[in-house]
């Protein structure tokens, strides 16, 4: 695959090709002038643009976190990678051949040259039209959302009660934690998940009182 081809696929055309080269090329093709330097760049620019999006949505701070997270993660940005055919322009070694690792690096690395290219408003553009947004993603961090609305509210963190209602073959756990002077339930087979059932059932509570409120 060519220059011009990855960018195409990138939309985005390079004044300075030798920075998409380098965003491309992996540390066993070239052990000084590789992409290392610019992932460690591209992740802190994407890391900041993910956030400056999801900023307005209303969340926790806790619930943003983990949205980001998931959003940067390798597991993510492995097939935006594939979709713009980065994993196919990798400039490597003929030996290195099982770098999974470098599929999801790429993208920050082609996002740091970007940036160094045509600066915040072109990494911005190209950040925001690559990555999909539209999906809500569920962190499962209810205990932590909980905590926080509360905070928030001025109450006190939440204590949870807990029961083995099952038995030694099938455990099941009861989970209990009250708030705003309202009991609420969870159960699961482990007592960590029965927690964040419980402690989801609480903060869709609070978010009805809020909702009431405002």
């Amino acid at each position: 695959m060519n220059a011009e081809e990855v960018e195409r696929n990138l939309n985005y055309v390079f004044k300075d090709k030798t920075l998409l080269e380098r965003a491309l090329t992996l540390p066993s093709a070239d052990i000084s002038n590789n992409n290392q330097t610019f992932e460690f760049f591209g992740d802190a620019i994407l890391e900041f643009l993910v956030s400056e999006k999801i900023f307005d949505e209303n969340a926790s701070e806790g619930s943003m976190t983990e949205r980001r997270k998931t959003l940067v993660s390798d597991k993510a940005l492995a097939p935006v990678s594939q979709k713009l055919g980065l994993d196919k322009a990798l400039i490597r070694s003929k030996y290195d051949d099982n770098n999974r690792k470098a599929v999801p690096s790429v993208y920050e690395a082609v996002v740091a040259a970007v940036y160094l290219d045509g600066g915040i408003e072109a990494a911005r553009k190209f950040v925001f039209s690559t990555l999909d947004f539209s999906k809500k993603i569920k962190t499962g961090n209810y205990k932590g959302e909980l905590q926080e609305a509360l905070q928030a509210r001025g109450e006190a963190c939440p204590k949870y009660g807990c029961e083995n209602v099952g038995t030694a073959g099938q455990p099941l756990f009861k989970v209990s934690v009250t708030v705003s002077g309202k009991t609420f339930y969870g159960e699961a087979p482990n007592k960590r998940q029965a927690e964040q059932n419980a402690a989801f059932a609480a903060t869709e509570y609070l978010k009805t009182l809020n909702a009431q409120r405002g």
